[in-house]
């Protein structure tokens, strides 16, 4: 169950999301919110010396290099009778390889990610390829299972497409929220979104809301694009 807060409302969990890439694992869940994670931003500058100059020239920008992003996942699944964290560790994995679709067309290009974790604003537009993974399992069952593991992993920046971003996208860029009104479903704000009820599961998976039925007025949520919330609509819990 997820926790809630002094107010009562429930605590999203952060996500890791595709936003760009058919036939790939669309989404990782995190069974706990990161402790911290890092941003590194840096410049080109170029910096020609002057034979016999006293001083150093003045820098000349020659652009910026791409947003990284580092952080820390950790995986727990002892107190799950048959859980193991492999799988987890795998889909991260694979989000490290061409899609299949890019592999079709000749381009060999990676899945497009997003982190999303509730109305977090800091790498709200953020979105960037897995460039790193590096996972240390920590505990095992008798037969070798893992049930405990901590990845890091790196994200490298991408610049945002213009348009559809795969064959089966037609979503709204960007993401706002709202508030649920008294009276409100999940099934009614889809379809007041998107058109469909069916993609309640979506955005109810978007803002880890264990009980639908239990949805108060005054609660925030975030609202997926059309594309994440198919995708998310289709994942068994």
């Amino acid at each position: 169950m997820a926790s809630t807060s002094a107010s009562g409302l429930m605590l999203p969990k952060a996500i890791l999301t595709v936003v760009d890439g058919v036939g790939v694992t669309p989404l990782l869940k995190f069974q706990f919110n990161p402790t911290e994670y890092t941003i590194t931003k840096s410049a080109r500058w170029n910096r020609t010396p002057t034979r016999g100059a006293e001083s150093s020239t003045d820098p000349d920008y020659a652009g910026t290099n791409p947003t990284s992003v580092k952080m820390q996942i950790f995986f727990d699944a002892s107190e799950e009778p048959v859980g193991d964290v492999s799988r987890d560790v795998a889909t991260l994995v694979e989000w490290t390889k061409p899609t299949p679709m890019s592999q079709m067309m000749n381009r060999g290009q990676p899945p497009l990610l997003r982190f999303v974790w509730g109305m977090n604003p800091v790498l709200q537009s953020f979105q960037g390829y897995l460039k790193t993974v590096s996972a240390k399992y920590t505990m095992f069952r008798f037969e070798g299972t893992p049930i405990r593991a901590m990845a890091n992993i790196t994200l490298e920046e991408v610049t945002e497409k213009v348009g559809p971003q795969n064959p089966t996208s037609g979503a709204r860029d960007g993401r706002r929220s709202r508030v649920v009104a008294e009276g409100e479903s999940l099934a009614s704000i889809a379809y007041e979104e998107f058109g469909l009820t069916s993609l309640w599961r979506g955005i109810a998976m978007f803002n880890d809301v264990d009980d639908p039925l239990s949805l108060q007025p005054g609660t925030d949520l975030l609202i997926p694009t059309l594309t994440e919330a198919k995708r998310l609509s289709e994942v068994t819990p």
